[in-house]
């Protein structure tokens, strides 16, 4: 591996992902809607509408594909139809561009979203269980252009848990502002797992993936190797936040007739409201995976946890 392209390379993992390779001294060659500054070459373009220039792939010997459209919380059918031409079919024109410079190697990185839940707990790379959102269907379809399409020798896709790191966006910064704002409710200890992994892990095991050959053909989950209850994230929260440890919580019933009431309002305005019965689903719910595989196969170890991460995240949201 020497001459890299990275689609994405501006998003969030994109550019850990890049620090990692060009402390490796590889080329890279960054992909996407705007010039990613200290690359050795970018192409802006939009995988969506645009067409891959035939000289994208030239000399290019593997591929970190991340560019695509993030779950959306609320789906609408504009959201639906955006996830399968950015997701599905741009993953498609990149993988005909890969094949047609001779690229040999092509990582994926899709997310586990990409099925469906399963009973089997922790999940793993055997549930089959069909995505039950367009987001994940989206996501499968890829994959499976990926894996199955002919197009590279060594084809292999990467999925994430949810992933944690010096970030702006997403789920975790904020319920870490509301947390520091007191408006974050202090839910009961429920027991529910959830899999996270630091940004920092998801782009080792791509270079892993990358670099071994056993990893060609290959679905991967990544994860840090822990499970955190949702009592548990929000206490390392305070923590770090340097608030006193709390022994309130809001009963399970009351947070149930609320969110009721959030759905009552988002069908009066046609619009889901921001707390509501799918949001209390995912606060209190489960989505625990296994990394195993991966552990097992390429000898993946993560070098950070949530507890260790939670400091530095709220030190850079208060930059």
């Amino acid at each position: 591996m020497q001459r890299v392209l990275v689609s994405g390379a501006g998003g969030f993992i994109g550019r850990r992902l890049c620090s990692h390779l060009q402390r490796q001294g590889l080329y890279i060659r960054g992909v996407g809607r705007q010039i990613v500054p200290g690359l050795d070459d970018n192409f802006t373009l939009d995988l969506a509408c645009d067409s891959c220039p035939p000289q994208l792939c030239a000399g290019i010997d593997t591929v970190f594909h991340l560019a695509g459209k993030a779950h959306a919380l609320a789906e609408t059918r504009e959201d639906e139809a955006e996830y399968r031409k950015i997701n599905t079919e741009g993953t498609r024109k990149l993988l005909e561009a890969a094949q047609q410079a001779g690229v040999k190697r092509f990582i994926f990185f899709s997310s586990v979203k990409a099925v469906g839940d399963s009973d089997r707990q922790p999940m793993d790379e055997t549930v089959a269980a069909p995505a039950d959102t367009p987001y994940g269907q989206s996501k499968y379809e890829a994959e499976q252009l990926v894996l199955h399409g002919g197009y590279v020798p060594h084809p292999v896709v990467i999925r994430p848990c949810m992933v944690y790191g010096n970030s702006d966006k997403g789920n975790l910064p904020r319920m870490i502002e509301a947390i520091r704002k007191g408006v974050f409710p202090p839910l009961p200890e429920l027991h529910n797992r959830r899999s996270m992994v630091h940004v920092d892990d998801v782009a080792g095991a791509a270079l892993l993936a990358a670099t071994r050959p056993e990893a060609a053909g290959q679905i991967y989950i990544v994860s840090d190797g822990q499970d955190y209850s949702t009592r548990e994230i929000y206490d390392g929260i305070r923590a770090a936040l340097g608030k006193s440890p709390s022994s309130l919580s809001v009963p399970i019933g009351l947070m149930r007739v609320l969110a009721k009431v959030g759905d009552g309002i988002g069908c009066l305005r046609g619009r889901r409201f921001f707390f509501d019965s799918d949001a209390l689903a995912k606060l209190t719910g489960s989505a625990w995976y296994s990394s195993a595989k991966i552990e097992r196969e390429l000898g993946f170890k993560p070098v950070q946890d949530l507890p260790r991460a939670l400091p530095e995240i709220v030190r850079y949201l208060e930059s």
